[in-house]
C-alpha cells in the first residue's frame, strides 16, 4: 500500500433488457416499503409549515442534488403541494444501519440492495418492496473512470489503473455502497476479459493495495478529494462524473468497455407515519416527470419512454453486466464483503485498512 493512503470516515449484462439507455419498465406505480438513515449523515429540511405533512427521506450520499430537484418539483404537483421533506444523506451502509436501529424514515434510497435487505430482516421494510415493474429501482448508473481534463495519464480502461505511478481514488467498501460497486466492476471486468476468479481477485488486490491512495467513507467524499486535486483517476458513479463536468471541474470521464450496471433501490418504510403520502412520492418519481429529473441530474432512467429520449446521453457499454453476472447480491455480499470472511474484507484488513461491520 502506498504511504500516502489515508482513510476518512450468470448471465450477460441486461443489454437487450435495456433498450434505449437501460430501461426497466413502463409502469409508474407500485406499493413499496423501505428505509434508510444514519447517525453520521448530513441532515437538512426542505421546509415545513402548518397543515403540511413532513416526510423523512433517508438516502445514500450521491443523489442529494437530484432529490433537491425531485422534492421541489413534487411540491408543485397536486399530491405534493401539502408535503415537505426532511432529508438525510450519508454513506449507504451507515444510513441503513441507522434506520434499522430506529432513525425515522418514510422513504429510503440506498446504493445497494443489501442495505434494503437489512431493513426487511429488521421488520422495517416489507418483503415485497420490489414487487413492481421497476423492481424497486429508482434509477440506474454505471461505474466510470474519472480523469483529469485531457487525460494526461492516457487512461482507457481497467488495466491502466494498476500500472505503476497511477494514483487511484475510490471509497472504502466497508462503509460505501459506491465503493462496492466500484470493486465489483473491476473484478467483473477481469472475468469479462477471460481471467479466472483468482486472477480477477488478484487484480483487485493490486488495485487496492498498490494504486489506491485514499479511501473516503462515501462516494461524495471521494469525489471531493479528487476534485480537490488528489489522484489521477477516480472510480465513481457516472452521475457524479457528469455532475462534476457540468459545474466546470477540470475532469472528464471514461466509460470502460466492461463495467457494471448500478441499480439503486428505493422504498417506503412499513413504519412510515404517512404511508400514503410516501407511496405517492415514490410512485411519482417513476413518472415521466420524475424520471426526466433523474436523467437531467445524470442518472439513467428506468422508465423506457424517458430512457429512449436520453439514449445518446447514456451510451450502453459493449460489455455491460449486472450483479447477476456475479451471482446476485446475496452471493456477492457474502463472498466479497462479509465482515470476517469476505475476500475484499480480508484484502483490506491485511493492508491495514479499517473495516466496519456490515
Amino acid at each position: 500500500m502506498q504511504s500516502t493512503r489515508r482513510i476518512h470516515d450468470t448471465t450477460h449484462a441486461k443489454q437487450s433488457l435495456r433498450s434505449a439507455g437501460v430501461a426497466r419498465g413502463a409502469g409508474t406505480r407500485g406499493g413499496l416499503s423501505a428505509c434508510g438513515g444514519s447517525a453520521d449523515s448530513n441532515t437538512g429540511s426542505t421546509g415545513s409549515s402548518a397543515g403540511k405533512t413532513t416526510l423523512n427521506l433517508v438516502a445514500y450520499s450521491t443523489p442529494k442534488k437530484a432529490f433537491d430537484k425531485l422534492t421541489s418539483a413534487y411540491g408543485q404537483t397536486s399530491d405534493g403541494k401539502s408535503v415537505t421533506f426532511a432529508q438525510s444523506f450519508g454513506s449507504s451502509g451507515a444510513q441503513s444501519r441507522a434506520v434499522a436501529t430506529g432513525q425515522p424514515a418514510d422513504v429510503v434510497n440506498f446504493s445497494l440492495e443489501p442495505d434494503i435487505t437489512r431493513l426487511v430482516k429488521a421488520g422495517v421494510v416489507s418483503s415485497d418492496w420490489n414487487a413492481n415493474p421497476q423492481k424497486g429501482i429508482s434509477s440506474d448508473s454505471v461505474v466510470v473512470l474519472v480523469v483529469r481534463k485531457g487525460n494526461p495519464k492516457h487512461i482507457t480502461g481497467w488495466d491502466d489503473l494498476v500500472k505503476p505511478g497511477v494514483d487511484v481514488i475510490t471509497p472504502n467498501p466497508s462503509t460505501s455502497g459506491g465503493a462496492r460497486w466500484n470493486v465489483l466492476a473491476g473484478y467483473g471486468a477481469q472475468l469479462k476479459e477471460g481471467k479466472t476468479p483468482a486472477q480477477a481477485l488478484d487484480y483487485v488486490k493490486t488495485l487496492l493495495t498498490k494504486n489506491v491512495s485514499v479511501q473516503d467513507s462515501s462516494a461524495s467524499a471521494a469525489l471531493h478529494t479528487f476534485t480537490g486535486g488528489k489522484g489521477d483517476v477516480l472510480i465513481d458513479y457516472e452521475s457524479d462524473a457528469l455532475g462534476a463536468e457540468k459545474v466546470g471541474d477540470a475532469v472528464q470521464h471514461i466509460i470502460p468497455k466492461q463495467t457494471i450496471l448500478i441499480e439503486t433501490p428505493i422504498a417506503v418504510t412499513s413504519k412510515s407515519a404517512h404511508p400514503e403520502q410516501a407511496k405517492a412520492f415514490v410512485s411519482w418519481q417513476w413518472s415521466d416527470a420524475g424520471q426526466t429529473i433523474w436523467a437531467e441530474q445524470g442518472y439513467r432512467p428506468v422508465l423506457a419512454s424517458v430512457a429512449k429520449k436520453y439514449a445518446s446521453k447514456f451510451p450502453t457499454p459493449s460489455e455491460l453486466f449486472t450483479i447477476s453476472y456475479l451471482g446476485g447480491w446475496k452471493t456477492a455480499a457474502k463472498t466479497f464483503f462479509a465482515p470476517s470472511t469476505g475476500q475484499i474484507t480480508k484484502i483490506e484488513q491485511a493492508a491495514g485498512v479499517p473495516t466496519a461491520s456490515s
